[in-house]
């Protein structure tokens, strides 16, 4: 009877334990919760020495809280100490590698210190990785910030490597290429970048940005006719974007001036062959008075130049077409080695770029590149 009586009291006391062993810890996960909540208040206030005082608090009641301490570091790395956050976000690191979070800022961390491999590995890794909520933004967003990482360490290949997998999921909006569209225009990808302003254009014709984007793509293409239709249309839609005017004045001159260009009459060649002509002799003339240092390569120039001005001036003369490419040749040659003189007009830029457009052809019967 005596020892049934102990067994009970015995029952009876390692229940009476076990339930305040549940009050007890139930409190301290309301403690830890309270200390939490304020934590998290704190740190979306960015009042980031409180938050470490709440989430070191959380974490004397639940010491081993994978989002206590992950929100601790967080709130250190709002404070940069970063050797600190660093060690929290390792240990994390090696409970969940998966975790997206802890491998963007593990990445982040690699970028200030300067360690490009680090950085690179932790950005794949996050991109790649788990994420609690909306994950394909995360994730694209992720790629977004590697990207220009990568353009600002001047890794161009990598850089559109990324953009390339980054705009093969894109949706359909506008916004979202006409971003990456940039972003392929900084990496010197212009390909890219234009058919990302043209998905841009489909869903918002009138979008001014994706309209002088792809102007300045297809100029930079050397697709000068093309560049000249969206060009018109981004001045049109935003009067006040003055790159956008300048390029397409220029783009003008280059359809203008080229007498390489297909489908033109003999007087419209020989229009934009004069015009040509005549420009690059007022840049000579600029140029020796600017600068007497070229000499003796000048004067060369200019008989060359009044050479060919003398077979000009007979109507019959200057329509023969085997003076067009003598004529062009020495238009570009007055052009690259007056460069020096000082600041060009728009149609000596225009020149230079239709003589790049057209270097390496054999003959006067180079083309654009079809638009």
């Amino acid at each position: 009877m005596f020892i049934a009586l102990l067994s009970l009291v015995a029952v009876i006391f390692f229940f009476a334990v076990t339930a305040l062993a549940h009050v007890y810890r139930a409190q301290q996960q309301t403690l830890a919760d309270r200390w939490y909540s304020r934590g998290l208040n704190d740190l979306q206030q960015r009042h980031f020495d409180r938050a470490i005082v709440d989430f070191r608090t959380a974490l004397l009641y639940s010491r081993d809280n994978y989002n206590y301490r992950l929100n601790m570091a967080e709130a250190l790395l709002g404070l940069k100490r970063t050797d600190e956050a660093s060690t929290y976000l390792r240990n994390l690191w090696e409970r969940e590698p998966e975790n997206g979070l802890v491998n963007l800022e593990l990445a982040r961390i690699a970028v200030q210190a300067g360690d490009t491999d680090q950085a690179l590995r932790y950005y794949h890794n996050a991109i790649y990785a788990t994420w609690p909520s909306d994950q394909e933004v995360r994730r694209r967003d992720v790629r977004l910030e590697l990207i220009n990482f990568l353009l600002n360490i001047r890794a161009g290949t990598q850089a559109q490597s990324e953009l390339i997998g980054l705009a093969a999921n894109l949706g359909d909006d506008p916004s979202q290429h006409t971003r990456v569209a940039d972003l392929f225009m900084r990496a010197d990808d212009y390909d890219h970048a234009l058919s990302e302003y043209r998905a841009a254009l489909k869903s918002e014709s009138g979008n001014s940005s994706a309209l002088a984007g792809a102007g300045e793509a297809a100029f930079r293409l050397r697709q000068y006719n093309l560049a000249e239709r969206y060009l018109q249309q981004a001045v049109s839609a935003n009067p006040g974007d003055s790159n956008s005017a300048e390029q397409l004045k220029i783009a003008q001159l280059i359809g203008r001036m080229d007498p390489f260009r297909r489908q033109l009459s003999d007087a419209q060649r020989d229009r934009a062959a004069t015009e040509a002509f005549r420009t690059a002799g007022r840049r000579l003339e600029a140029c020796s008075l600017a600068d007497s240092s070229l000499g003796a390569q000048l004067d060369d120039l200019r008989r060359e130049w009044a050479a060919i001005k003398s077979h000009l001036g007979s109507t019959g003369s200057r329509r023969n077409g085997s003076l067009l490419e003598p004529t062009m040749n020495l238009v570009f040659r007055i052009e690259r080695q007056t460069n020096v003189c000082g600041p060009q007009t728009d149609a000596d830029q225009a020149l230079k770029l239709i003589a790049q457009l057209h270097e390496g052809s054999e003959s006067g019967t180079a083309t654009q590149p079809s638009n």
